[in-house]
């Protein structure tokens, strides 16, 4: 497939996160491939990334935009217009509006969706909360839930990062979709001898859907040390919840965030996620997971860690403390379910997949003789 005419089209690229991660390597796997996103801070995602020079959109003029473009979620379906050149396949990698790239005539178009655009659909009072702010956005949110159902036709092949993402396809779009789970370097994290310490771990973008304030206000309540790791816009209403034995680190490499996860009791996961990689490299490291119990955390998360049920405080104090009654018992099964999500895997599996959408392309001839070839 290395000969084959790629473009990718990814949402925007100002940090490594999630989606990040799952285009770094097919951007290495197609290094001659075309990148075309909305918005790109130069230096803040994987070199095999950078070395695509992402093509961005009009929304890149305006200045110092990496710091406020969530803002400009209502243009960014008009900024979406991207005039895709000749090519063999489209690849988009999209939550919010990088699935409605037009493709070439007769191109395949295929999305691999970390979920259909969540703040019109499943989490608007979870973005928004209940304040006359979020009803007078409930007009612009149905537009654009409107918009995101009536851009699905643009796809010819979906792909969900999780079982819990695929339903989500299927009532949104009514579309079916294969489930290709996102990649986890778990030959990065990995456990070590070092002992476990007394304090429990958040990973985590600070945005209110992530639900880090009951992590906060859970451990406040029982007393327990928790350590937080990352930035994002909700970090000063945290830091205000945080009282004595709550520590916000702000961003960190990855190599504080696997010492953290080698060292800690367990990991908190309050937020309900597409998929969760944070999870996944933390169980790499031997830590449990304490998860909210929806979500994409269900398809990851095995004992000795647990769930709670409900998104409240009183719900994970009992998680917690339940927890602790069972102990950490052999955490050996978490390093052999984290396995189970490798880059390799993934890398093989997206290869795979888009070979056949490929194969499916060709002419019935093609295809006969492309089979008789490989038999050889």
């Amino acid at each position: 497939m290395e000969d084959v005419r790629v473009i990718f089209v990814h949402d925007w690229l100002t940090g490594t996160r999630g989606g990040e991660k799952c285009l770094e390597p097919l951007a290495r796997r197609f290094p001659s491939a075309r990148l075309y996103t909305l918005i790109h801070e130069p230096g803040r995602v994987p070199a095999a990334i950078e070395h695509l020079r992402p093509k961005t959109s009009a929304l890149q003029r305006l200045p110092r935009v990496s710091r406020y473009y969530r803002y400009l979620l209502p243009v960014m379906p008009l900024a979406a217009g991207w005039q895709l050149p000749e090519c063999d396949l489209v690849l988009s990698f999209s939550h919010c509006v990088a699935k409605s790239a037009r493709p070439p005539a007769g191109v395949p178009h295929v999305c691999y969706c970390f979920t259909p655009m969540r703040y019109a659909w499943q989490l608007r009072e979870a973005y928004f909360g209940r304040s006359w702010r979020a009803k007078a956005a409930d007009w612009l949110l149905d537009r654009l839930r409107d918009w995101d159902r009536a851009t699905a036709p643009r796809v010819s092949h979906f792909i969900a990062v999780s079982e819990t993402v695929r339903d989500r396809i299927r009532v949104c779009y009514g579309r079916d979709s294969v489930v290709i789970y996102p990649p986890v370097d778990t030959d990065f994290f990995t456990p070590s001898d070092v002992p476990r310490e007394d304090f429990y771990l958040c990973v985590s973008a600070l945005a209110p859907y992530k639900r880090l304030d009951l992590a906060i206000e859970a451990c406040s309540r029982l007393g327990k040390r928790l350590i937080v790791i990352g930035t994002g816009q909700d970090q000063r209403r945290l830091r205000s919840l945080a009282g004595p034995g709550i520590q916000l680190l702000g961003w960190q490499p990855d190599d504080v965030i696997r010492d953290h996860y080698r060292r800690c009791r367990a990991l908190l996961f309050p937020g309900e996620e597409d998929f969760g990689i944070v999870p996944v490299e933390a169980q790499a490291c031997g830590a449990p997971v304490i998860a909210y119990g929806k979500g994409g955390a269900i398809e990851t998360v095995v004992e000795p860690g647990g769930f709670f049920e409900e998104q409240t405080v009183e719900s994970l104090c009992e998680a917690i403390r339940d927890f602790e009654r069972r102990g950490t018992g052999d955490c050996s099964q978490l390093r052999k379910q984290a396995e189970r999500f490798s880059r390799k895997r993934y890398e093989e599996e997206m290869v795979r997949f888009l070979g056949n959408v490929l194969q499916e392309k060709r002419p019935r001839n093609e295809r006969s003789r492309a089979k008789v070839d490989c038999q050889r």
